[in-house]
């Protein structure tokens, strides 16, 4: 009998010490965060002498941190790489804060992760191409803060991603190609960015869109016609870009100012519509 159960007791106490391995490893990373963010001055405070899942913005399940968020909390400094060590995380919003350097190239080890939001910080550089490896994203949202660079070419591999937003940052270049396998996408917030280019026809593959807003950025030629196959489509801005050509009334009524653009010299113009 005592043969049996050493063997299980052995077992317990090993699963045990993982356990609590697990925990320490994450408790250490999260205190780190709080160090190097200014944890004294955050709005809400933690009490490093209370266990994780009281620290405020924080959710622990089976000894697993799963969610942090610390939004508006007045966090300062930089996004910590440690974090990125956290694989258990599905949730990481740290928005309208006061965070500057760059998103941790390594953020792409993150493969829970199912929302990532960044916005209204004044982070720089650019999207890590590593972010484009999260099987499980279904939120990336970096609005509001100083970034550059063009979309990564591989970001179309983000096949769970329901909501891109990007708005109010110095992104340019054109729309990759991958990007137009994005089908599970429902909102897109691309406005007040540099984006150059074409937008494909391809855009029609984006059949649950909801909401597209690529108002105030330098897209140029036709106007896809394809837009039109986006049955889901609720809002619409394509306005104050450099596109041109018939627009067909439908889309025209779709958009939120008809179709206002601007030509290559910078006045403000109205594309034909094609009534019917």
């Amino acid at each position: 009998m005592l043969n049996k159960i050493a063997p299980t007791i052995l077992a317990i106490f090993f699963s045990l010490s993982i356990s609590a391995a697990i925990s320490k490893a994450e408790k250490d990373v999260l205190i780190k965060l709080n160090q190097v963010t200014g944890g004294s001055k955050w709005t809400n405070k933690w009490d490093l002498s209370q266990p994780m899942n009281k620290w405020y913005g924080i959710k622990v399940v089976d000894d697993k941190v799963v969610s942090i968020n610390l939004k508006n909390n007045n966090l300062t400094g930089r996004i910590p790489v440690e974090i990125t060590t956290l694989l258990n995380l599905q949730e990481l919003n740290l928005s309208t804060n006061l965070l500057n350097g760059e998103i941790p190239l390594n953020i792409g080890n993150m493969k829970a992760l199912q929302i990532l939001d960044l916005s209204f910080n004044r982070l720089t550089g650019f999207i890590p191409v590593s972010i484009c490896t999260l099987p499980n994203l279904q939120a990336l949202v970096l609005d509001r803060n100083i970034l550059s660079g063009e979309l990564p070419q591989q970001i179309g591999k983000l096949t769970m991603l329901e909501n891109l937003s990007l708005y109010e940052n110095s992104f340019q270049g054109q729309l990759p190609a991958s990007f137009y396998e994005l089908k599970s996408l429902k909102s897109l917030s691309l406005y007040t960015n540099r984006f150059t280019g074409k937008l494909s026809p391809a855009i029609g593959n984006l059949q649950l869109l909801e909401n597209l807003n690529l108002f105030d950025n330098d897209f140029k030629g036709q106007v896809p016609i394809e837009l039109e196959k986006l049955t889901h489509l609720k809002k619409m801005n394509i306005s104050y870009n450099l596109f041109s050509g018939l627009v067909s009334n439908k889309l025209s009524l779709l958009d939120k100012l008809n179709m206002t653009m601007r030509n290559e010299v910078g006045n403000v113009i109205s594309l034909p519509v094609i009534k019917g």
